[in-house]
């Protein structure tokens, strides 16, 4: 099972579109996850037409109607893995504590607002991850997103993607 995630998108602020080979990503992926500050309802639209199934919550930049279609955290279960969606963990110090004490029941977290790229795994074998931003870099050297692969339970073959142009 092929994973694409994506947070902090920001569209039509950040940018006019997502970046094309990430939207050939999303074509060719099996999951979609995006972990909020879509900004604009179009894009939620448009992923959920070209994904085949697309996880994802709202961020703070997030609307009432971005809210009244997505959760504050959105849950799944991808062959066995317990996945858990959420924009904003607080501080880098402490994280991988806080949020394996607040997600016990979760395998994988993905989660964004910093626009960091982030892959720790907690003590509890908590796996967090951040695919930074794909349109608004901020003072990261590159957008990106992340792919990953789930076979037999397993969460594997996580990869950053640096966005080579822009859309």
């Amino acid at each position: 099972m092929l994973l694409v995630l994506m947070a902090d998108t920001h569209l039509p602020k950040r940018a006019r579109d997502l970046p094309a080979e990430l939207w050939a990503a999303v074509d060719a992926a099996d999951v979609v996850v995006h972990a909020g500050d879509w900004v604009d309802v179009p894009l939620l639209d448009e992923l959920t037409t070209r994904s085949r199934r697309l996880i994802a919550c709202y961020g703070n930049n997030d609307g009432p109607a971005l809210r009244a279609r997505l959760p504050e955290i959105a849950r799944a279960d991808l062959d066995g893995l317990r996945l858990a969606v959420v924009h904003e963990t607080g501080q880098a110090t402490g994280r991988e504590q806080r949020c394996a004490a607040r997600f016990p029941e979760t395998d994988i977290l993905v989660f964004g607002h910093s626009h960091i790229p982030w892959d720790t795994t907690a003590e509890t074998g908590l796996r967090l991850l951040n695919p930074g931003s794909p349109t608004d870099r901020r003072r990261q050297p590159h957008a990106t997103y992340q792919t990953a692969t789930i076979s037999d339970g397993a969460l594997t073959d996580v990869q950053l993607h640096r966005i080579t142009r822009r859309a």
